[in-house]
């Protein structure tokens, strides 16, 4: 019957029905949902009762504890125990894994692992617990396991240790991956990825000890902490806005000298409102009968506050997120030895987001920029730098997101051995294929030479950052004048009760104090919630005041993003207003006037770096013999339309194995691919030119031009600048068509 052919007394009937099934499906869905609030404070406490250990969905061993060291630190060393339980997760699809059983893999798992590389994966330290990294099965601990590496964790309690400092920090890592290349004598040197803030600790170490580790892998990482897009990226004005380090050094007092990490989970918090006062609660309300186990799962490590000593947060504060001093070299652990970026040894790759609003794209690549310069000197450095940047997905989904385990972390894993073979250089890593066959052969995996112009084309621009060079002085300033006449007195006021009333008594833990059993006005839920549970009565999702009520969601979802956006740019307009004026480039105009020659120096160096490889391409150009002009060979038909793709790899490796006899180890192919990769770039016809010298006969010509054309087909496809580089190659070594 259709809605004219109703009579007034049927369009009513109609109404009132529709009105009392969604009265009805809104009290359950209440009950529901404050039930789910009340397991969420409960789950609160029992974590606390626990000792809040990692949130690891993986059996682990504690093979390290640093509070024992002789500069005792929080932190530890575990091992992942190779426990997938494939059986119980059946729809899991981690390419070949679900195609074998939990057995064989558990057996591979074995005789690989002495050899294999080992991974050691940094959670963050921003305010929660560790083991958001492997809270899923499907996740970066997942992935390594299935690739057969053995899988190290560093994870950390929730107080410091008082008085520990980010360099005995430090040193307590350095020592746990000693350990791990302990146990794994016969294996590569250890890959490192860090995730979010633990990208820059892992950077601490490379950079200072690139003797013990391998490739390292910065997820969603700040190493440059100014960059950003103007009007998209408000996070990196709120030091200046605040008056920079003193606040954090407050917080610390306030809390007996240790820093709450509530206030930087709330910091998060802020940044979305709509997200985090609407859609994340009603997203549950309106999803209470499935979404109740990955809510309390999450809001497991969300609610999970960990502290840091007064030390660490004024080291972060001060050298890193205000003073910017990692990227230029500044940092220093110990007195009089600075940190330089520029002395990894091994690849990086940087995986960032388009739609990371905390930690954007410019903070994640643009220290490549400021570090070297120009692609030129990256490539006499010898170093290989990926990046691979997601269209969209959130801070947070980097590292939680399956979908991304699927696609970007399984592919990053899985070309660790690969991208060390590549010349040195800039590389993009694009991933290309379809998206519903997460297998790791559904995808073609690419390395696109890439020069620093791609990079700043993600930003709008370096101008900008000039204001915050006066924030960082204007913040030790204030910060100072907080130290030297404000602080004693919090310190003798503040008691240690009165510092843990107030870390109790902060929003995000009275939130879940307040939804929990201590509050004997939610001990009925759990009753009423199991009798909802009997007999559940779910509205039809066309049901008008349904409809309605989602309307109305969007409507306040719509309202706090005006708001957000509206908040945002008038602080823009204030730091802005505050810092980039006259009249603070006439107080701090030395400080402004050394970022601005940085700047004009920045195209002589390029040039500097252009001529040093030139030259050094020069001396070397004829050097050589079979051996080398093979490898010479693989890099220009390789470089030839500046990618690299998985297949041409195996193909290289192939010939690699053909000609062993030619070379000693892996780390003479290394270096030889380094050296001639060099070469290549700096003038590819002057290197092919030289291969009549390296190969004086015929035979080892005609064997050297079918290693080209063995790497021009690899990829089923030969384009049309391979094509100009295999008959360039023909005509300098002298081949007729019939040879």
């Amino acid at each position: 019957m259709t809605l004219n052919a109703m009579t007034p007394m049927q369009m009513s009937a109609n109404w009132l029905q529709a009105a009392m099934d969604y009265a009805v499906d809104r009290c359950q869905r209440s009950i529901l949902f404050w039930d789910i609030m009340r397991q969420r404070g409960n789950h609160f406490f029992s974590h606390l009762h626990e000792g809040q250990p990692p949130v690891l969905i993986f059996d682990y061993e504690t093979i390290m504890d640093a509070r024992t060291f002789d500069s005792p630190v929080n932190y530890s060393l575990i091992k992942i125990l190779d426990r997938r339980r494939a059986k119980t997760d059946p729809e899991r699809k981690t390419g070949d894994h679900n195609k074998r059983s939990e057995t064989t893999v558990m057996q591979d798992s074995r005789k690989t692992e002495k050899a294999s590389r080992p991974l050691v994966i940094i959670d963050p330290r921003a305010g929660h617990g560790p083991g958001i990294g492997g809270s899923k099965l499907n996740s970066q601990i997942g992935v390594a396991l299935d690739y057969g590496h053995p899988v190290y964790f560093i994870s950390f309690f929730p107080d410091p240790v008082p008085g520990q400092t980010i360099a005995q920090v430090q040193q307590a890592e350095i020592i746990f991956l000693e350990e791990v290349a302990h146990r794994h004598p016969d294996a590569p040197k250890p890959a490192v990825i860090g995730n979010c803030q633990a990208g820059w600790a892992a950077a601490l170490i490379g950079a200072d000890r690139p003797d013990v580790v391998g490739p390292m892998v910065f997820n969603g990482s700040p190493l440059s902490y100014w960059g950003g897009v103007e009007g998209a990226n408000p996070m990196r004005y709120k030091g200046g806005l605040c008056g920079g380090v003193w606040l954090s050094s407050l917080w610390s007092d306030l809390g007996g000298g240790q820093f709450d990490g509530a206030h930087l989970v709330a910091g998060f918090e802020d940044l979305n409102p709509a997200n985090t006062y609407w859609n994340k609660q009603y997203n549950l309300f309106t999803k209470v009968d499935t979404e109740a186990e990955r809510y309390l799962n999450f809001e497991k490590w969300w609610g999970g506050f960990f502290k840091l000593d007064a030390n660490e947060i004024h080291f972060i504060t001060t050298s890193l997120f205000v003073g910017n001093e990692l990227e230029h070299g500044l940092v220093q652990l110990q007195e009089g030895r600075s940190i330089n970026l520029k002395n990894f040894r091994d690849p990086i790759f940087v995986f960032a987001s388009s739609g990371d609003n905390i930690t954007p794209p410019p903070q994640a690549l643009n220290w490549i920029v400021k570090v070297y310069g120009s692609v030129e000197e990256i490539r006499r450095q010898g170093q290989i730098i990926v990046y691979l940047v997601h269209e969209n997905i959130g801070h947070l989904g980097i590292f939680v997101s399956g979908k991304v385990a699927d696609k970007e972390h399984r592919q990053i894993i899985g070309s660790l051995k690969m991208v060390e073979y590549l010349a040195p250089g800039l590389y993009e890593m694009v991933i290309t294929g379809e998206p519903s066959n997460p297998d790791i052969e559904d995808y073609t995996v690419t390395f696109e030479l890439r020069e620093m112009s791609d990079i700043l084309a993600m930003d709008d621009g370096l101008e900008d950052e000039a204001a915050f060079v006066p924030v960082d002085a204007v913040s030790r300033s204030i910060d100072a004048f907080y130290r030297q006449w404000m602080r004693p007195w919090v310190q003798a006021f503040v008691t240690p009760w009165m510092a843990e009333s107030i870390r109790q008594c902060h929003p995000l833990r009275l939130q879940r104090t307040l939804c929990s059993d201590i509050n004997p006005l939610f001990w009925p839920l759990g009753f009423w919630a199991s009798l909802v549970k009997q007999d559940r009565r779910q509205v039809a999702p066309d049901n008008f005041f349904a409809v309605l009520e989602a309307d109305f969601s969007e409507y306040i979802t719509s309202m706090l993003d005006i708001f957000r956006d509206t908040r945002d740019q008038v602080q823009e307009w204030t730091f802005k207003a505050l810092y980039n004026n006259p009249w603070t480039a006439f107080w701090w105009g030395e400080q402004a006037s050394v970022s601005s020659k940085a700047q004009d120096d920045h195209q002589r160096l390029i040039n500097i770096a252009q001529r040093r490889e030139q030259a050094f391409a020069r001396r070397r150009v004829a050097q050589g013999g079979f051996a080398e002009a093979i490898i010479r060979i693989i890099m220009a038909v390789v470089g030839a339309e500046r990618a690299l793709d998985k297949r041409q790899y195996r193909a290289s490796s192939e010939v690699i194995r053909d000609y062993k006899s030619y070379y000693k180890s892996p780390a003479e192919v290394k270096a030889l691919i380094q050296t001639q990769g060099r070469i290549v770039s700096a003038d590819i016809h002057k290197a092919l030119e030289g291969l009549a010298v390296m190969l004086p006969t015929l035979a080892q010509r005609e064997e050297a031009f079918e290693v080209a054309m063995k790497i021009a087909i690899a990829d089923k496809r030969v384009g049309r600048e391979e094509l100009e580089i295999l008959n360039h190659i023909r005509t300098i070594l002298d081949l007729d068509d019939e040879n």
